[in-house]
């Protein structure tokens, strides 16, 4: 009995592992698609608008900024998490 308390342990820290790493890659890779797609828009305005371009590129970075800040919070805890589960 307790030697399947303690696989089914293992097993549980293993999936919460796998999960956690999921989420981590889930966080990077919406965070790549939304930068890209702030880049392609801005790119676009860019091309519309020259005149604007000082002020969309600052925009543009300001966002990406942001993005990257709450994506790095969010691997911040993920990496916490697993810590957590281990």
């Amino acid at each position: 009995m307790l030697g399947m308390l303690a696989e089914a342990a293992s097993l549980a820290t293993g999936l919460g592992a796998l999960g956690i790493s999921v989420g981590a890659g889930l966080v990077v890779a919406g965070a790549a698609y939304g930068i890209g797609q702030i880049g392609g828009k801005a790119v676009e305005s860019i091309a519309r608008q020259p005149e604007a371009g000082g002020r969309i590129g600052t925009n543009m970075i300001i966002a990406a900024a942001l993005i990257e800040g709450f994506t790095f919070f969010a691997l911040g805890i993920c990496f916490m998490l697993i810590k957590v589960v281990q």
